[in-house]
């Protein structure tokens, strides 16, 4: 075999009785070999040698033992460790100076372990859990109140008003009538069913009723239309005797003359102004 096979790629130098390494097929001696191709340690800054173990993270290369937390020092080979700007920790120490801390039971929330955060607070999935029944709240619904979380079942159990209709509780969408909670869809005329929710309306003994429905139900009517005079919205009427008219219906009876201000003079439940009750 030819003695430049047994030279240094490098420097040249025989390699014949000596320690040498390959890199892509030329061989070179140990010295070539750790200036040109050797990783630099990151803990002692010094090449790793060629019979030296590299380990290596992202971009960067420690000899085993230098291979260390940079806080207490102990060993991270083979052990489970976290970076922290480009620094690295054994999971004691990352926790104790990086780690968020628990809402609820106040202990460190561990590097790979799940946690939930909720308006800027840690909780471990298994300390987010219902006030009421102590079950994970999860991606359930859930209502806070008082600095505590409930599950929707344990809310409205323990907070929430019963509507005096469906006797369900009231989560939203709540009135009140008389000192009563209703749900908006439950509060109805007691007539005709309609929801009462944002519309104008009236009761008789305290029971609600629309405007429709009172007036057809209990409102006087008007002796000339017959329909019912409410007197809600500011709407004008006119009684005389046992009589009550609209004011748009106060009117003569034969002419059609308005009589509101006016001397009329009546006769079988009708009114005529002056003149037509000279003609009659």
């Amino acid at each position: 075999m030819d003695n430049k096979a047994f030279d240094c790629f490098n420097c040249k130098k025989s390699l014949y009785g000596q320690k040498y390494t390959e890199r892509e097929e030329n061989p070179y001696c140990v010295k070539c070999f750790e200036s040109i191709f050797a990783n630099k340690c990151e803990g002692c800054k010094n090449p790793i040698e060629c019979d030296s173990k590299d380990l290596s993270y992202k971009d960067s290369h420690w000899h085993e033992a230098c291979f260390k937390c940079v806080k207490c020092t102990c060993s991270l080979v083979e052990k489970p460790f976290a970076a922290k700007d480009e620094l690295l920790l054994c999971i004691d120490c990352y926790s104790n100076e990086y780690s968020a801390k628990c809402f609820n039971c106040k202990a460190t929330i561990m590097p790979g372990s799940r946690k939930i955060d909720y308006k800027g607070c840690n909780w471990h999935e298994t300390c987010f859990v219902c006030q009421g029944c102590q079950q994970p709240l999860g991606s359930k619904s859930f209502v806070p109140k008082h600095s505590s979380l409930y599950c929707i079942p344990c809310y409205e159990k323990d907070f929430a008003q019963q509507c005096a209709a469906c006797k369900k509780a009231i989560t939203k969408d709540g009135i009140s009538y008389q000192e009563q909670p209703f749900h908006s869809d439950c509060f109805l005329c007691t007539g005709c069913k309609k929801k009462l929710s944002g519309d104008k309306f009236t009761s008789k003994d305290d029971i609600p009723y629309c405007l429709d429905c009172f007036g057809n139900l209990f409102a006087e009517k008007c002796t000339a239309c017959a329909k019912p005079i409410s007197g809600q919205g500011g709407g004008q009427y006119i009684s005389f005797e046992d009589c009550q008219w609209h004011s748009d219906c106060f009117a003569c009876s034969k002419c059609k003359a308005s009589l509101v201000g006016q001397r009329f003079f009546s006769q079988e439940s009708k009114i005529f102004c002056a003149e037509c009750s000279q003609e009659m």
